[in-house]
């Protein structure tokens, strides 16, 4: 019997998901990636394959004003945020939501809803 690790678990999530989430030019997808101590999100147009707008815990922007580094959901909020403002300045209201494989709690949940709070419906 072998054990499947996290990470291969979450690429098979994330494969399966994948089937059904496309993004287009009108309604771009919402990716996020999570790792154990930073979170990025992008908002792509598959159909270009294009990346519209990006932000992560690695931004300039944001990185001298998170307290707890990248890990946490406060860091998650503050990307959420940056990244609603950016897609909203490029003239994108509407996301599909693509957790990456992730389940929808703790640190991509905070994301999302941020994300939603800051005007990006999904």
């Amino acid at each position: 019997m072998s054990t499947i690790s996290r990470k291969l678990q979450t690429q098979k999530r994330h494969k399966r998901l994948r089937r059904y989430l496309s993004g287009t030019a009108q309604k771009p997808r919402l990716a996020v990636f999570r790792s154990n101590n930073h979170i990025y999100a992008q908002v792509i147009d598959d159909e270009a394959q294009n990346t519209l707008c990006s932000a992560s815990t690695l931004d300039k922007d944001l990185r001298p004003s998170l307290k707890a580094g990248g890990g946490s959901c406060d860091a998650s909020t503050a990307v959420g945020e940056l990244l609603a403002k950016r897609a909203l300045v490029k003239g994108i209201e509407q996301v599909v939501f693509d957790r990456g494989g992730n389940l929808y709690h703790g640190r991509v949940k905070a994301l999302a809803d941020a994300a939603r709070k800051a005007g990006l419906q999904f």
